[in-house]
């Protein structure tokens, strides 16, 4: 079934993830084309007029103060796409340069770019067609947009550069002619309206942030586990102590962990451990069997995935916002029968979401490292064997080796929090003296992501075999289908063996969109 996308309606970031990894075809609403059409109509006139307009008569970049012939238009725009095609390193995988692709037709069908519709239809036509151009990662200062990797993308529209189609490399040329595509031919501006924009961190980002938010997701339930194998205390979830501090993640998270426990009988009553004490209580002060409350890395869950929580849900604004917006310039608005010179492709927004991503990922990330830490510490897991290793402890070594990983990890992850968003170095002869570095933050987050999931599928992997432990028939009825799942990956380990590829296999259903992180979301 093909999408079509409708003048001035939003294009969710959720449909977007859908559409890109769905394969979903596009097309543009009439009413999208006559915007489209309007727009270019406008700067004809505007030409015509004889007015000096940045990219269409003007050059660009650091040559800003040169004046360029309308008869220069096409040959000025080619240039312009292959001057700023300098990005270098890996190649950005498939499904994130169509992310990027479909986050510029997007912008594009706002109708305020002033492309012709004929080239509109043509990016439309190479996304639907399957053709993936080659997009090197590294090279974007996400100010005048994602120069590089947008570039590289319209190159192969214009029949030039790299590109992917059915697994197999060719040029961009080969790559249009095995799909029955004409190139491109652009006209004044319209280099510019297809790689002067957020595109290319909207793309990514919005990829990433999905992936993040079914791990976070399902990262409570993983919580709620985690209580039931620490043999954890519920009271401190309870709606009613949360209603007094009123941060909406915090209450969500609460309200998820006391129903999620409410039928274990592995979690326990705080009231039963205080009549314990309140029998142990004498005349001297003395040490009880049991403390009165846990951990914070338990006991705080709320407090500390609550702010996780609530970051994520404003990055996907931040997200969804910037990916329906008209993000180039100048823009040309019909309606108002004007042309704007502005920065609407700088990318401050979502760098600075991204870096808010990263910190809720390596929150995320220092939460599960702490309780790695007690499942495999005796002194601090309420009964369990150390390092979960129930049979042959000394000849075996349980689950002692991961947490050299999550240590690793988790000390890597914290040295990739520091934001990208306050980076700006200056470029283009001090044109573009304040950059956003966007792209670069999106890459960032997703290999923080990426780390996150590792140590969190650990933490995973270390609940169950407490839960086996202790005894996997008092597990809720919200968590027994995680345990099940997990099952299905990972045995009960009473023998020692390589753990990386459970952890691996983990770490992918966690994000994956089709498996655990779906079926039990938060």
């Amino acid at each position: 079934m093909t999408f079509t996308l409708q003048l001035g309606e939003t294009v969710g970031i959720e449909q977007l993830d859908h559409l890109v990894h769905e394969r979903v075809p596009v097309a543009l609403a009439a009413a999208v084309r006559v915007r489209v059409g309007a727009s270019r109509r406008t700067l004809d006139r505007f030409v015509d007029d004889g007015r000096v307009i940045y990219g269409v008569n003007t050059s660009m970049g650091g040559f800003v103060d040169h004046l360029v012939p309308i008869s220069e238009a096409r040959r000025l725009q080619e240039n312009l796409l292959a001057a700023v095609a300098t990005n270098v390193g890996e190649h950005v995988g498939d499904d994130v340069v169509r992310a990027i692709m479909l986050a510029r037709i997007v912008s594009l069908a706002r109708g305020n770019s002033a492309i012709a519709t004929a080239n509109l239809d043509k990016l439309l036509a190479v996304y639907n067609s399957g053709i993936v151009p080659v997009v090197p990662e590294k090279g974007s200062l996400g100010t005048s947009g994602d120069l590089g990797p947008l570039a590289a993308i319209a190159l192969v529209c214009t029949g030039r550069w790299k590109a992917r189609l059915d697994g197999k490399s060719m040029t961009g040329a080969e790559a249009l002619a095995a799909a029955g595509l004409e190139p491109m031919e652009l006209g004044y501006k319209e280099g510019l309206a297809l790689i002067n924009g957020t595109s290319g961190m909207v793309g990514l980002g919005t990829l990433v942030h999905q992936a993040a938010n079914r791990l976070i997701s399902v990262y409570q339930l993983v919580s709620a586990l985690s209580v039931e194998g620490l043999a954890g205390m519920t009271k401190p979830f309870d709606p009613r102590v949360h209603a007094v501090k009123p941060h909406r993640g915090q209450q969500r998270v609460a309200r998820l962990l006391w129903e999620a426990l409410a039928d274990s009988a592995l979690a326990v009553n705080e009231l039963e451990t205080e009549r314990v004490l309140a029998a142990e209580m004498g005349p001297a002060a003395k040490a009880g069997s049991m403390p009165i409350e846990d951990a914070y890395s338990i006991r705080c869950t709320p407090q500390v995935l609550g702010p996780v929580v609530d970051s994520v849900e404003r990055v996907g604004e931040v997200l969804e916002a910037e990916l329906n917006s008209s993000n180039d310039n100048p823009i040309v608005l019909p309606e108002q029968d004007e042309v704007f010179h502005n920065g609407h492709f700088h990318g401050q927004y979502v760098a600075m979401a991204m870096d808010h991503l990263v910190l809720a990922l390596a929150t995320v990330t220092n939460l599960a490292n702490r309780r790695v830490d007690r499942f495999l510490d005796k002194s601090n897991s309420n009964g369990l064997p150390a390092f979960l290793c129930r049979e042959d402890p000394g000849t075996r070594l349980g689950l002692m080796g991961g947490q050299f990983m999550t240590a690793s990890v988790t000390a890597e992850t914290r040295t990739l929090s520091a934001p990208l968003s306050i980076q700006s170095l200056t470029t283009t002869a001090d044109f573009q003296d304040i950059v956003s570095f966007g792209f670069v933050a999106a890459r960032r987050a997703r290999e923080v992501l990426a780390n996150a999931a590792y140590v969190v599928a650990f933490e995973l992997l270390c609940a169950c075999q407490a839960v086996d432990i202790r005894g996997a028939d008092g597990l809720s009825s919200r968590t027994r289908p995680l345990y099940e799942r997990v099952r299905r990956i990972v045995p009960f380990l009473d023998h020692d063996e390589t753990l990386t590829p459970y952890v691996e296999d983990l770490a992918a259903d966690l994000v994956s969109r089709e498996s655990l992180a779906e079926g039990l979301r938060a």
